[in-house]
C-alpha cells in the first residue's frame, strides 16, 4: 500500500512539475518581445535581389574586408545630403551616394594601408554597368586630417592584427546590374558577388 502511495505522489509530483514547466514556458514565450530585423541593405529598391546575405567577408593577402551594411541613395535625397553635409563629401554630379559600414582586418603579417604611402584601392565595389560600373570611394573633407576614422573613412592604416569597423562613401552615375566586391591585397585579388549577373 506504501508502494503504491509512493507512487502516485511521485506521479502527481512529476505531473505537477511537468505543467508548471509548460506554463513557465509559455510566460517566457509571451514576454520574450520579437526583435525586429536589422535593415542591412536597400538593394532590392535598385532591382538588385541578393544570392547571398549580409555581411559577407572577402580576404585577399591576409587583408579582410567585411561589408556589414550598404544603403544607396540618390544624390539629390534628403539622407544623403545630410551626410554630405556632416563629413564634408562633395557629390559633384554623381547619381547616387552609397554609404557603407564595414569591418577590415589585417592577418597578413604586415602594414596594411592607403593614404599618401600607397594610394592603391584596396577594396572595390562594382555594380556591372557595362560602360562604368565601379563605384568611387568619396573624399570626406572635414575628416580627412583623422587616421583611421570609425565615423567617415580615408586615410588609413593596420599593422598586423589590427582591425577597424568605421563607414565609407561612394558615389555612382550607371545602371545596376550586378553587385561584386573585390579586395586586393599583396599581389592577391579576390571577389564574390553579393548578386550574381543575370541575363549577361
Amino acid at each position: 500500500m506504501k508502494k503504491i502511495m509512493m507512487k502516485a505522489i511521485l506521479a502527481t509530483t512529476l505531473l505537477a512539475g511537468s505543467i508548471l514547466g509548460q506554463v513557465g514556458s509559455a510566460q517566457a514565450t509571451a514576454a520574450a518581445k520579437p526583435t525586429a530585423p536589422i535593415m542591412r541593405d536597400n538593394l532590392s529598391k535598385y532591382g538588385l535581389v541578393k544570392d547571398v546575405e549580409l555581411p559577407v567577408t572577402v580576404t585577399a593577402g591576409g587583408l579582410s574586408y567585411t561589408l556589414e551594411k550598404i544603403m544607396i541613395f540618390d544624390s539629390k535625397s534628403k539622407d544623403a545630403q545630410v551626410l554630405s553635409k556632416t563629413y564634408g563629401y562633395n557629390l559633384g554630379n554623381a547619381q547616387y551616394f552609397i554609404w557603407t559600414k564595414i569591418t577590415v582586418e589585417n592577418k597578413s603579417g604586415s602594414m596594411v594601408q592607403q593614404n599618401v604611402k600607397d594610394l592603391k584601392d584596396k577594396w572595390r565595389l562594382n555594380f556591372g554597368d557595362l560602360s562604368k560600373g565601379e563605384a568611387y570611394t568619396s573624399m570626406p573633407d572635414k575628416m580627412t586630417d583623422i587616421k583611421n576614422s570609425k565615423q567617415s573613412l580615408w586615410d588609413w592604416s593596420l599593422k598586423s592584427g589590427e582591425k577597424l569597423s568605421t563607414y565609407q562613401a561612394y558615389l555612382y552615375t550607371g545602371n545596376f546590374n550586378y553587385f561584386k566586391i573585390r579586395v586586393d591585397n599583396r599581389n592577391n585579388s579576390i571577389s564574390k558577388y553579393i548578386v550574381e549577373p543575370k541575363g549577361y
